[in-house]
């Protein structure tokens, strides 16, 4: 059990980065920390009581060797010898056994917090708006759920055992060596200080070499990941060069080599110098000890526990004096964590908010304005990159927007691109909050109903379908967990869809998504349709999903809408605006107005920016 004063322990808490001890921790940090801590606190204090016998333990072993040595060989006494050596044995094997038991201890508080602060993290970021995930980085968010969670679980395994086990062990160790013999004891500090000096030189020089591998690493990595992707891969094989790809990534894949061959001879100082000064200080303790034993001022036991002694010592003194830098970088990954936990999400539920109404819906906008969020309202300026520095003031998108879907009915919004067709869309199922306005379903303003009802009562459909990397079946009960194979395949059949996968070898079972089975776009949408059929919303939203299909899958998929917006009330956008020439009542929208309604029709008949757009697609 002498890991948290091991050379490997010790030499991270060298690398870590000293400037993280300067670092200002808000306060309240600690007593939330503790508040993590209050399940595990029985665990927590098993664990502590291990540490401290396994202190004692520490020096157990040295006494007895002392004894072996001064009562029973010297003196020739064979039962001294016999019964210490059993004795020692069996030290040994409780050693054994409280280091198997502390590390289960240590595991399980750990992995623990993992498991707490992982699903609180990941729970919290699922409840942000869209607005944060299209700021956020994608790597920077997995980060704080890898490695600051993993940072912020050290705090109360590595640096709790680290730093209340080296006090500990040097607190015994030291005592115990002052009562053997206080002369050599301080003759073996005075080195101490000759490896502290270049180990924190060495320390910082790790540290560099480790953050500048890093990146390295990134970068070879950020290669291998855009060529071997699908999109990338084609990219190469039609324009790029091979040779001048594998010379790129030969150049990366060298200075990583030559920056491991660095941090390895870096390692190996550090271990050298640690061995070196014990070695050296080994060296002192035997020559004044050996004096000492000559001119009977020592035994030869205790001169040979002492040498043992010694060697428990140098590693947690060495380790303690970076404590504060252990302590801080722990306080600073649960800083990180917390700083996403305390971003409050843009949307969110009212406190009194209630279900939407039963029966058909329908939906209402009442001079609805909007802008997107800042930076400042939806994300953390450390989740970003370029976009951390865009303090643009908000633009508007949607000026006084109003309009009445009846329930059961078909609503088309067509218009230029950037008008703002996909934004009252994006109200309706509540994906961001109007500025100014009402948005209502039912009746009843989105802002005060739950959003569970809310999507349960909104089936979205987007330009892109998107699928899980599972099967057929896990991807189309997402919608709806508790459907049956009867439901399942009646919503494949109305989506046009369930002939393909009754074709398909696995059927229902069929990977899809980005590495499975290979889906045409048409193929896509009409999964997408099943999933919508299958969750059975009152109310559906069409973002374009007709959009660039061949002719035969924009029937095939056509077909399906028709199902999916049977008795529904339905608001779809559409560029092919033979798409809703059926429509009850068509938008248009152009810079965040309604500037034309009526049935198509009516809208020919006006001669605006419809019939300028219908003859366009048209015009032969």
């Amino acid at each position: 059990m002498s890991m948290p004063g091991s050379p490997f322990a010790t030499l991270r808490s060298f690398t870590r980065d000293p400037s993280v001890k300067n670092t200002k921790i808000a306060p309240g940090t600690w007593r939330r920390i503790l508040s993590y801590a209050r399940p595990y606190r029985a665990l927590i204090w098993v664990f502590l009581v291990l540490l401290v016998i396994d202190a004692g333990l520490t020096v157990a072993l040295p006494l007895l060797f002392r004894r072996i040595i001064d009562d029973g060989i010297t003196p020739g006494n064979t039962a001294v010898v016999t019964t210490t050596a059993m004795i020692a044995g069996v030290v040994v094997v409780i050693d054994a056994g409280l280091g198997l038991v502390s590390r289960w201890y240590s595991a399980r508080i750990g992995e623990g917090l993992i498991y707490d602060l992982r699903t609180e993290v990941f729970t919290h970021v699922q409840t942000q708006s869209v607005a944060f995930f299209t700021r956020a980085q994608t790597g920077a968010l997995v980060s704080r759920l890898n490695s600051d969670v993993i940072g912020a679980q050290q705090a109360f395994t590595s640096t709790m055992s680290g730093v209340l086990g080296n006090l500990i062990s040097v607190v015994v160790v030291l005592i115990t060596m002052l009562l053997l013999d206080w002369r050599i004891t301080l003759g073996a500090l005075v080195l101490l200080p000759l490896f502290l000096l270049p180990a924190r030189w060495m320390g910082r020089t790790l540290q560099s070499l480790t953050r500048e591998q890093m990146t390295l690493n990134a970068d070879m990595s950020s290669q291998m990941t855009e060529r071997f992707n699908v999109a990338g891969a084609l990219l190469v094989k039609l324009f790029g060069d091979q040779e001048l790809e594998s010379a790129s990534f030969s150049s990366r894949a060298a200075r990583v080599r030559d920056i491991g061959v660095r941090i390895a001879m870096a390692n190996r100082y550090f271990f050298t110098a640690l061995t070196l000064v014990a070695s050296l200080a080994t060296v002192l303790t035997y020559g004044f000890g050996g004096l000492a034993v000559i001119n009977g001022a020592l035994t030869i036991g205790t001169l040979i526990a002492l040498t043992g002694l010694l060697a428990q010592l140098y590693g947690p003194l060495t380790a303690l004096s970076n404590v504060r830098v252990d302590v801080m970088t722990a306080l600073v990954s649960f800083e990180r964590v917390f700083e996403v936990l305390d971003l409050t999400p843009l949307v969110r539920d009212a406190p009194e908010a209630r279900p939407v109404p039963a029966g058909p819906l329908a939906i209402e906008f009442d001079d609805v304005h909007f802008s997107y969020p800042g930076a400042d309202q939806v994300s953390l300026a450390s989740l970003e990159s370029i976009a951390r520095a865009d303090s643009r003031p908000p633009e508007p998108v949607l000026n006084g927007v109003t309009f009445t879907a009846a329930a059961g009915s078909l609503t088309a919004l067509v218009g230029p691109s950037g008008a703002g067709k996909t934004t009252i869309t994006a109200l309706v199922a509540r994906l961001y909050d109007a500025s100014e306005g009402h948005v209502r379903v039912g009746g009843v303003d989105v802002r005060d109903v739950t959003g569970a009802s809310l999507r349960s009562a909104v089936g979205y459909v987007t330009q892109e379908a998107h699928l899980f990397h599972e099967t057929i079946r896990s991807n189309l009960v997402y919608a709806r967990a508790d459907a049956d194979e009867e439901a399942i395949w009646q919503a494949l059949e109305a989506a046009q869809i369930a002939p393909l996968v009754r074709s398909l070898p696995d059927g229902l079972d069929t990977v899809v998504g980005d590495r499975g089975h290979r889906l045409s776009g048409g193929e896509k949408q009409r999964l997408a349709l099943a999933r919508l059929l299958l969750k059975g919303p009152r109310v559906v939203v069409l973002d374009e999903a007709t959009a660039h299909l061949d002719s035969e899958s924009e029937a095939a998929v056509q077909r399906a809408l028709d199902n999916a917006l049977a008795g529904r009330t339905s608001l779809v956008i559409a560029h092919r605006l033979s798409t809703v020439r059926q429509a009850d009542q068509i938008l248009v929208v152009a810079d965040g107005h309604i500037v034309e309604r009526g049935t198509h029709a009516e809208l020919l008949a006006e001669g605006g920016l419809y019939a300028d757009l219908y003859a366009t697609q048209f015009a032969e």
